[in-house]
């Protein structure tokens, strides 16, 4: 997955704010921006093991994504 790509279609097409874009879940993401162009890979389940290893959601955060 292109995050690099994803991050700037937020930014520039929809005029997402970077913590805004960072609430999203990547289906609420996909939801905005549209089906992906045919042929481009889609968040396999490593790709998505990773990102929840990176980022997980945590009960004392304060953003939305808290349990």
């Amino acid at each position: 997955m292109n995050w690099a790509l994803l991050y700037y279609r937020a930014l520039r097409e929809l005029g997402l704010r970077p913590d805004d874009f960072w609430s999203l879940t990547p289906a609420q993401l996909q939801l905005l921006l549209g089906p992906p162009p045919r042929g481009q890979a889609r968040c396999s389940a490593a790709d998505l093991a990773a990102l929840m290893q990176a980022f997980p959601d945590t009960l004392n955060d304060g953003g939305m994504n808290a349990l």
